[in-house]
């Protein structure tokens, strides 16, 4: 494997690792930094990257009430 080749795939596999922090920052997440740190420190586990991940994608509380509000 060439050098840059492999730097492709870790570039990629940080890309995914870090999906759940990149989907808070851009739903604008009030608890984006928590889901950060979350994702840091456990997403290694798989379990706290699913967490994470899952995390990101719900509505915040004020999210909902806004959508409720408007229908």
């Amino acid at each position: 494997m060439s050098g840059i080749s492999f730097f492709i795939i870790v570039f990629l596999v940080i890309c995914l690792y870090f999906l759940p922090t990149v989907n808070a920052v851009r739903s604008k997440k009030t608890n984006s930094g928590a889901i950060l740190l979350l994702n840091l420190f456990l997403g290694w586990t798989f379990l706290g990257w699913v967490i994470a991940l899952v995390w990101s994608a719900t509505k915040d509380q004020n999210q909902a009430k806004q959508t409720e509000n408007n229908k």
